[in-house]
């Protein structure tokens, strides 16, 4: 079945996460593989948001995080935890904001082209599981608001996909 997302791109951020949460509600199907809600969840931010150059997931797999699904340039497979933005967030278990990547001590430019970041760790039984990871071509593209609906966002993800059952080897 094909799915059609129309958002006006002239609504708020604001606006748009919630109709992103909105569609989230539907799109995401448990009888459907988790590698398919997660990719789509990564196209319908991407599709929605200008200001997002690449959106992507990164799992953690015996303290390394190892690139999931994502929508953008070819990224980097693996960030060790503790090591640039996916990394220190995950270390802190907190979203972390960077609003110009070249000011952020040890950032890990998989495109050169980055100038901002977002990204939101989420754990799964108390463990950490992995970080949702956004980029951005624009300086100080993401604030406050991109991280509460990003971290409701992702809980809304575990919440309907069970991430705890996802099998990383």
């Amino acid at each position: 079945m094909a799915e059609e997302v129309l958002i006006d791109p002239n609504l708020s951020d604001e606006e748009k996460y919630q109709l992103v949460y909105q569609y989230l509600i539907g799109l995401i199907q448990k009888s459907e593989p988790k590698i398919t809600a997660l990719s789509n969840f990564c196209a319908l931010l991407k599709q929605t948001f200008d200001k997002i150059s690449w959106v992507g997931f990164y799992f953690n797999v015996e303290g390394v995080l190892y690139l999931g699904p994502f929508q953008g340039k070819v990224a980097c497979s693996q960030i060790k935890i503790g090591h640039g933005v996916c990394g220190t967030a995950a270390e802190r278990n907190e979203t972390i904001i960077v609003t110009d990547v070249s000011k952020f001590d040890g950032h890990i430019a998989c495109d050169g082209m980055s100038k901002s970041e977002i990204v939101i760790p989420f754990s799964v039984n108390g463990n950490l599981f992995g970080v949702l990871d956004l980029d951005s071509y624009e300086l100080a593209a993401f604030n406050e608001i991109d991280k509460k609906y990003l971290e409701k966002l992702v809980n809304l993800i575990d919440a309907k996909i069970d991430l705890g059952y996802y099998i990383l080897s």
